[in-house]
């Protein structure tokens, strides 16, 4: 057995605590649905008391916890993954799928467990407005880079220097390996938290995360960002979206922009002069 899944059946206003929660706990892959998620995590950081006490604290809610055997995840997805068009210039397709030359931009992924193919609203959302954000030139902060799709737009775009994290080998693994894939071979690849990027000074900072993390992590965001640089934030819901605002006007940001798509929201903000 390799790895360990809980699939959590409740209600949205709960899925982004559990996910934080489980998340401190050692899960470090999670998929969201309409009547709950999954998370996984290696079989090493599993603890079922510490998930059971987690579980409890909350009503109305019921899991199941299956041990997994190793997937080959390529035959998985080549079985079940379709090419994704954003707005008819930007197609996101496996290796497998016949080359598209005929969009501006478009981006190879073999994407394993990875979070961020395109196909969920939020990172859709991301790559719609980074077609539209300049790049040239910039030093670009991807935060939770999952297959690295978004620092692979930025590079597209025109960045001078991108740096990306994760906390998972699963994503460092797939992200180094979509990189080549799309010819993107100097990005600054860090395993482990925010706290793990020693540069400041970042022009744009990316993170595709979840509500919870994001309340968390915003002061870091913010802190490695330069007067005048554009933060995204997105992974969370429409009626997240005054709470991420009031995090973030407390660090020094303003609010420029937002967008949703299935209750699923984008926040672009502007790091204010100080």
């Amino acid at each position: 057995m390799e790895f360990i899944t809980i699939k959590v059946s409740c209600t949205p206003e709960f899925s982004d605590l559990l996910i934080a929660e489980l998340f401190e706990i050692g899960f470090d892959s999670f998929q969201e649905f309409d009547d709950g998620f999954e998370g996984s995590c290696d079989q090493s950081q599993f603890d079922s008391d510490a998930v059971d006490s987690i579980i409890k604290n909350y009503p109305d809610i019921s899991f199941v916890v299956k041990e997994q055997e190793k997937i080959n995840w390529n035959e998985e997805w080549e079985k079940n993954y379709d090419p994704i068009v954003v707005r008819d210039k930007c197609i996101v397709r496996a290796s497998f799928h016949e080359p598209q030359p005929q969009f501006e931009y478009e981006i190879i992924v073999t994407p394993k467990m990875s979070f961020g193919t395109g196909h969920h609203a939020t990172t859709y959302q991301v790559l719609d407005y980074q077609m539209n954000l300049d790049h040239s030139n910039k030093k670009v902060l991807d935060v939770g880079t999952g297959t690295g799709i978004l620092a692979i737009m930025a590079k597209k775009r025109g960045a001078s220097y991108i740096s990306a994290t994760d906390i998972d080998e699963w994503c460092i693994e797939n992200s180094e390996e979509n990189f080549a894939l799309n010819n993107v071979n100097d990005v600054s690849l860090v395993k482990g938290q925010i706290e793990e990027v020693n540069e400041s000074d970042f022009d744009i900072v990316i993170a595709n995360i979840n509500k919870n993390v994001l309340l968390e992590q915003i002061p870091a965001y913010c802190d490695r960002l330069k007067n005048g640089g554009k933060l995204i934030l997105s992974g969370f819901y429409e009626n997240d979206i005054d709470d991420i605002i009031e995090v973030a006007k407390k660090n020094g940001m303003e609010k420029l922009q937002t967008t949703t798509r299935d209750n699923w929201a984008m926040l672009v903000l502007n790091k204010l002069y100080v």
